[in-house]
């Protein structure tokens, strides 16, 4: 079910979401640090970042709940920086969805129509309606407390959805959820996003979860955007050494080890997947890196192993394997082994490495 025309975006080249040279300051400690960012209408965009990389801060900014410092932040075209949140045309989601308990699911979730006093039965018709878009049509004479965790989860969308908005801001919403449920509602809440046909900024620390939901990703770090792009872009080309590390498991070689191995100078990557793990005396292609080393530890996670081979250059490798014929006992016994890695030169990515930023602020 898609959104009333009334909510469709507006015509025009504009981005729905644009922030141009925006920074924020608390004091003396810089939380964004002048970033560039253009969010297009009707894609699910994934702001992700460790604790304190101003991920939240901007979200804050675009919701109008934090003014920049300096800087803009745009809406279809249309400069907001200064507006309150309740002159801008998006509504936000939060981690605890602040469900009013005493209130029934319609009710919560026709609150903000009350407030903007919409009439009584345009308020049920919509009401009925974005309850009917989350998939939870007939829960709306309960209470919040007989709901499950995912099901309040998806009333707090609800609520968010009913008052039409024209980008959707979503602050880690799926944090207080277990692992399978958050799981399922990863494909749950992409699912929504598709239907409704509207734009969703949903920030996370969660790299899988970008990975699984997002058209794009923006990897933020210390205040600033070190990559934006697709899933694929940022997981297989990371153009930095913090992406690289942050976005999944990823092993960085550089130096003499960098020299010796692949001929690179400077710094580069190559994901553990990438890696195969063989014996001492097998030949490497002509394409091939390669590099001896020893099993120092083995980690055995049931669908795959995971593999720490200290190599005779001193540097480690982290090398990752389906267990499609491998038993717990065949991965522990390489504990100690002699192997060699070898690895197909294309999957190296040369990376650049940032300086730290000092920062002493969690946002």
């Amino acid at each position: 079910m898609s959104l009333p025309a009334a909510a469709e975006p507006a015509a025009g080249t504009a981005p729905a979401v644009s922030l141009q040279g925006v920074r924020k300051v608390y004091g003396d400690v810089t939380a964004v640090d002048g970033i560039d960012l253009a969010v297009r209408h009707g894609e699910f965009f994934s702001m992700l970042g460790p604790s304190g990389s101003g991920k939240t801060t901007t979200l804050r900014m675009i919701a109008g709940f934090d003014l920049p410092s300096e800087g803009r932040v745009l809406l279809d075209g249309r400069d907001v920086s200064k507006l309150p949140p309740y002159q801008r045309d998006v509504n936000t989601v939060f981690q605890d969805y602040a469900l009013f308990p005493h209130m029934s699911v319609a009710d919560n979730v026709a609150y903000g129509l009350m407030v903007r006093r919409v009439p009584r039965d345009e308020r049920r018709r919509r009401v009925a309606e974005a309850l009917e878009m989350v998939r939870l049509p007939d829960l709306g004479k309960r209470k919040p407390s007989q709901l499950s965790g995912g099901q309040r989860q998806r009333i707090a969308l609800a609520r968010a959805l009913v008052n039409r908005p024209r980008v959707l801001l979503l602050d880690e919403p799926l944090g207080a959820l277990d692992l399978k449920l958050r799981e399922e509602m990863q494909i749950e809440l992409k699912a929504i996003q598709k239907d409704v046909g509207i734009t969703f900024i949903f920030v996370t620390h969660d790299q899988d979860e970008a990975l699984t939901m997002s058209d794009r990703i923006a990897v933020f770090n210390d205040g600033r955007i070190e990559q934006v792009g697709s899933p694929a872009e940022v997981y297989e080309s990371p153009e930095t050494a913090f992406v690289a590390g942050f976005v999944g498991t990823s092993n960085l070689l550089s130096g003499d080890a960098a020299r010796d191995i692949a001929g690179i100078d400077g710094t580069f990557t190559v994901r553990p997947e990438k890696i195969h793990l063989a014996a001492p005396d097998e030949q490497p292609g002509a394409d091939d890196c390669s590099a001896a080393g020893v099993v120092r530890e083995v980690v055995y996670l049931g669908v795959n192993t995971r593999y720490i081979v200290q190599l005779e250059s001193g540097a480690e490798l982290v090398v990752v394997q389906q267990n499609q014929t491998t038993s717990s006992m065949d991965a522990l016994a390489q504990r100690g082994r002699n192997v060699l890695l070898i690895w197909n030169r294309r999957h190296n990515r040369t990376v650049a490495t940032l300086p730290p930023i000092e920062q002493e602020v969690s946002v």
